[in-house]
């Protein structure tokens, strides 16, 4: 059995909130970076509705995984793409969902070896909230608590759509 979640709602509370932070913050021309694979088709949708005129960059945080020597390299690896330089500008990274925050501190490792941001505001669409590190979004389209026995899917990117599933699947 599964369920789905409306992600218009989920991407409109997600500009909403952004705009909010990056007028409270004085932030006029942020940097939209996406986590491969579901964070890159969150940051495109986003990026254009924030009306960010520069390409959204994006990361591929293989390399930086702190589990990489023992699982290995994903067969799928590509390399990032930060068509821009990093160093001293706002930067907004996404994701499709965070849960132990390793993701994420991995994504900023990769980021601070292209420059030093300014900032770093982190947006994500679900918040599963099973922290192992000190990490937490800025903004997030949705919190979510999960049986033991379910799990988040994105599909997309065209059209991009949230399932909840159960591990029988």
């Amino acid at each position: 059995m599964s369920a789905l979640l409306d992600v218009e709602q989920l991407m409109d509370k997600l500009e909403t909130g952004l705009k909010d932070l990056l007028k409270e913050r004085g932030i006029e021309s942020p940097l939209v970076i996406g986590i491969r694979t579901g964070g890159v088709w969150v940051a495109d949708i986003i990026g254009k509705r924030l009306g960010v005129e520069e390409p959204f960059g994006q990361l591929d945080i293989s390399f930086y995984r702190d589990d990489f020597s023992r699982i290995g390299l994903n067969p799928k690896v590509t390399p990032s793409s930060l068509p821009f330089d990093t160093e001293g500008r706002d930067i907004i990274l996404v994701d499709d969902v965070i849960m132990s925050g390793r993701t994420i501190r991995a994504a900023m490792n990769e980021l601070f070896d292209y420059g030093r941001p300014a900032s770093i505001i982190l947006a994500t669409l679900i918040d599963l909230g099973a922290r192992e590190l000190p990490i937490r979004p800025d903004v997030a389209g949705q919190a979510l608590t999960l049986d033991a026995a379910q799990r988040v899917k994105l599909r997309g990117p065209d059209p991009l759509w949230i399932e909840i599933q159960s591990a029988d699947q």
